[in-house]
């Protein structure tokens, strides 16, 4: 068999070669990532504003579940949506808080005020929720105490709902930590001492508080402070009474808005979320040009805990 070796036709036509495939404009380039990025952007806000996102507790007025400097998770349909529900981005609140370090600057805005709730369902007492105080735009985090039509009083620091008195519990006091997001400074003057292990302890009174419906949680009690003693308070329909965990460094339903509280109890459509878990917590040591601070501020064991009502047997 001999091999067949094929040569080309110096008469033939030559083989036009397919035309280049024009060069993408870099302006297209550039509207294509743009929309992606629009799309990306979107998604995430979709999902703040109606599955979940996440809280930075900014003061101590929850204590002591929730230190500042923990992160936490927010459900936002738990209860429904309302006006306050979806996430919109504040540029200039951004820039300001970033930027300027303005403590007060608010990285979203809200919609008008509007009444009813989607799918709305009220929330328990013992709820930890995050608020919109009336004529603001700011999250807080608080309590659910008192429902429509509850009678809410607090006479000596001692609780009491629909005229009895919640079971209080004396626990042995509570250990945190003193480090630059707990200092246990002015607030808590003398109540800082030095453990065996060398370590610095913010020693805090601990009372356990048990709600009609069984929830019970723990609150700080130093002593005697401006919302230990309030007169009985009616809470009307569609409005909830919240109070903080830290009783005494609280601002909430039992001050008004000209002493920087909630100004009595809050429309329920004011409720954004519940909070879910801590994801994890810092000690305010970070230091943003160095990588090493970024995990040694973590605090250790707070990660994963959860702060939906524990109800007692």
């Amino acid at each position: 068999m001999s091999d067949t070796v094929l040569t080309a036709d110096p008469n033939a036509a030559p083989v036009a070669s397919p035309p280049a495939a024009p060069a993408e404009k870099k302006s297209s380039a550039l509207w294509r990532e743009l929309k992606g990025l629009f799309w990306v952007l979107l998604a995430v806000l979709v999902f703040h504003s109606f599955v979940a996102k996440p809280f930075y507790i900014p003061s101590e007025s929850m204590m002591p579940a929730l230190l500042k400097g923990d992160r936490l998770v927010v459900s936002k349909y738990a209860y429904g949506w309302s006006w306050v529900s979806p996430t919109i981005p504040n540029p200039l609140g951004i820039f300001r808080s970033l930027v300027l370090r303005d403590p007060s600057a608010s990285w979203g805005v809200t919609l008008p005020p509007m009444q009813g709730r989607l799918w709305g369902k009220m929330p328990e007492r013992g709820d930890v929720v995050i608020v919109t105080p009336p004529g603001r735009s700011e999250d807080w985090i608080k309590r659910v105490i008192g429902l429509p039509g509850d009678t809410v009083e607090v006479r000596d620091g001692h609780l009491i709902l629909n005229g009895k008195e919640m079971r209080r519990q004396i626990l042995p006091p509570a250990m945190i930590p003193v480090d630059p997001n707990a200092p246990c400074g002015f607030e808590f003057m003398g109540y800082q001492v030095q453990a065996a292990d060398g370590g610095r302890y913010c020693r805090l009174p601990i009372v356990r508080e048990t709600l009609p419906n069984g929830v019970a949680y723990n609150t700080i009690d130093v002593g005697l402070s401006p919302g230990d003693n309030f007169a009985a308070t009616t809470v009307p329909a569609g409005q909830l009474f919240l109070m903080g965990d830290d009783r005494d460094k609280s601002a909430d339903s039992r001050f008004d808005a000209a002493s920087g509280g909630l100004g009595g109890p809050v429309p329920w459509e004011n409720i954004g979320g519940r909070a879910e878990f801590i994801t994890f917590s810092l000690d305010g040591t970070t230091q943003v040009f160095n990588p090493v601070s970024w995990f040694e501020a973590f605090r250790s064991g707070r990660a994963g805990t959860s702060l939906r009502a524990h109800k007692q047997d």
